[in-house]
């Protein structure tokens, strides 16, 4: 069996910032990407916010992306029962990016306007040693709009529990997504990174 390097998974050894465990010989959960839990701050802010909801300024102005499973592939990330995150965000998430932003993605930033990612975010389980997608959890984006957005670095943040466009859960984008984001100014507050 072989893994593409867009995959990875996290585990308790590896929620530190840079960490990139070398590949073992094993199954799939001993191994991982570089910064993989930081990548996934975001969406963890999102998701939990399903269950803890907050009053404020509305974030509901931002649309459901159409598709986005065409777009660049950034990568796929599981985050299983052995990492910290799972309770906030456990699962499979496959990360897109719009053909807008993928040349500044493959540079490290900085993304122009009209930039959008994605991450479609599903249920995982493990049947004979493979991990196997389940029922999509949630679907968050991420909109570039430098003047719309300036309180959160020129970034729109949006969540639709179970995928549904009905379903926004972001009602205080600053608090719910930003807050997490700040770390990674350098890289226009985007977690993802481009895998070669």
């Amino acid at each position: 069996m072989s893994y593409t390097k867009r995959s990875a998974v996290v585990t308790d050894s590896q929620t530190r910032d840079n960490a990139t465990p070398a590949r073992p010989e094993g199954p799939p959960e001993s191994f991982g990407r570089g910064t993989t839990a930081v990548k996934l701050c975001w969406f963890g802010a999102a998701l939990f916010v399903a269950i803890a909801p907050f009053a404020a300024e509305s974030a509901d102005d931002l649309k459901f992306p159409a598709g986005y499973r065409s777009w660049f592939h950034v990568n796929t990330m599981v985050v299983d029962k052995a990492s910290p995150l799972f309770e906030q965000i456990g699962g499979m998430h496959s990360v897109y990016i719009n053909s807008r932003g993928q040349a500044a993605l493959k540079k490290g930033g900085p993304y122009p306007d009209k930039t959008v990612f994605v991450s479609d975010v599903h249920e995982v389980t493990m049947s004979d040693g493979s991990y196997v997608e389940g029922t999509r959890k949630g679907l968050a984006v991420m909109v570039k709009d430098q003047k719309k957005y300036a309180a959160t670095g020129g970034w729109g943040f949006q969540l639709w529990a179970g995928g549904d466009p009905k379903k926004a859960v972001v009602t205080d984008a600053a608090k719910q997504c930003f807050e997490c984001h700040q770390p990674k100014k350098d890289q226009d507050y985007v977690f993802s990174t481009y895998i070669p």
